[in-house]
C-alpha cells in the first residue's frame, strides 16, 4: 500500500474504533511522522488541465510528443515532472494490436542524400460506416519524412496512380527512384508504360519483406493509429477531408521525434536552408538500416 491509502486506512481505523493515532499506525504499519506529513509539492493545476485538453485533442499521443507540445505553448519542465503527471491523470496510451501486411529488394538500393530522390509508395484500406470500402494511396519522401500525397477513392488503378504521380511531379518535380511493394497496380502495363516514359528508376522490394519499404510501412502505421482508427468514414468527401488536414498537421505540426522534436516540413526547409538538396545536416540526421543487406546511410 501506497503512504497516502494508509493514511486512509489510519483514519478510519480511528473513526470506527476510537483509537489514538499512536496506536492506529502501529495497526496499520506506518509510522506518526508519514502520517502527519503534508506535501509541500504545487499541484500544477493549469499544467494538468492543458495537458488533459492536449492528450484529448491527440488521443494517440504519449508523454514526450506531449511533452514537446507543452514546450511549444511555454510549459517547460524535466522528464521525470512530465512523466509523474501524465501517469497521475492516467493519460496512458493503450497499444492497439494491428494488422501487418506481408509485402515483400530484388537489387540493392541506394541511400538518399537529398529531397526527391526517393519516393516511397503504398495502398492502405478502410471502410465507409456502411460497410462499404475504401482504398487510400499514399506517397512519402523517403528523406524529408513528408507526406507528398494521400490520395482516397473506392477504386484507384495503375492509370490512377500514374495520373496522381503526374500531378505530384508538375508541382514538385521528378524523383530519381520510386519505391514500393509488388502489388498489381504497381505492376500493371500502365505503371511500367509511365515509368520507361518518365525515366524513373522502379525499386520492387523482395515479397515478404516489407521493412525494405520500411518508412512508408512507419508513416501508414502512424496514420492509421492517429487517424484512420480515431474517425467514423460517411462518405469519400468526408474521409477525403479529413485525410487532407491530417497530411497538413503531420507535415506541419506533428512533432517528429527522431527530428528532434520538429515537423517534417520544418526539417527539410532547414536541411535546404543550410546545405542545399544534397546532403543532410549532421543534427537532423539519423541512421537507417534497409532491407537484409545492412547497408546502413544517414537519412534526414
Amino acid at each position: 500500500m501506497t503512504p497516502a491509502a494508509r493514511r486512509i486506512v489510519v483514519a478510519h481505523v480511528r473513526e470506527l474504533f476510537g483509537l489514538s493515532e499512536r496506536r492506529a499506525c502501529l495497526i496499520v504499519g506506518i509510522s506518526r511522522r508519514v502520517m502527519r506529513y503534508r506535501s509541500c509539492r504545487p499541484d500544477d493545476a493549469p499544467i494538468r488541465a492543458r495537458l488533459r485538453e492536449l492528450a484529448a485533442e491527440r488521443r494517440r499521443f504519449g508523454f514526450r510528443r506531449l511533452g514537446i507540445l507543452l514546450s511549444r505553448e511555454g510549459v517547460v519542465m524535466n522528464r521525470k515532472k512530465l512523466l509523474r503527471l501524465y501517469r497521475e491523470e492516467k493519460l496512458a496510451v493503450r497499444p492497439r494490436r494491428g494488422r501487418k501486411r506481408a509485402l515483400g529488394c530484388r537489387a540493392p538500393m541506394a541511400i538518399p542524400q537529398g529531397p526527391n530522390q526517393h519516393w516511397s509508395l503504398d495502398f492502405l484500406s478502410d471502410a465507409f460506416t456502411d460497410g462499404r470500402r475504401f482504398r487510400i494511396f499514399a506517397v512519402v519522401d523517403d528523406f524529408t519524412r513528408e507526406y507528398l500525397a494521400l490520395v482516397a477513392d473506392t477504386s484507384l488503378s495503375g492509370v490512377r496512380v500514374a495520373r496522381e504521380l503526374d500531378g505530384l511531379i508538375a508541382g514538385r518535380g521528378k524523383p530519381r527512384m520510386i519505391v514500393s511493394d509488388n502489388g498489381t497496380e504497381f505492376t500493371s502495363k500502365a505503371m511500367l508504360r509511365w515509368s520507361q516514359d518518365h525515366r524513373v528508376e522502379w525499386h520492387y522490394i523482395a515479397p515478404g519483406k516489407p521493412m525494405q519499404n520500411g518508412f512508408v510501412e512507419s508513416f501508414n502505421g502512424k496514420l492509421r493509429d492517429e487517424c484512420l482508427n480515431e474517425t467514423l468514414f460517411g462518405s469519400i468527401n468526408h474521409a477525403r477531408a479529413v485525410l487532407a488536414d491530417w497530411k497538413e498537421d503531420y507535415n506541419h505540426v506533428r512533432p517528429y521525434t527522431a527530428l528532434g522534436g520538429i515537423a517534417p516540413a520544418q526539417a527539410a526547409a532547414r536541411a535546404r536552408a543550410q546545405c542545399g538538396p544534397g546532403h543532410a545536416p549532421a543534427h537532423i540526421a539519423i541512421t537507417a538500416h534497409f532491407g537484409h543487406h545492412g547497408e546502413t546511410g544517414l537519412y534526414l
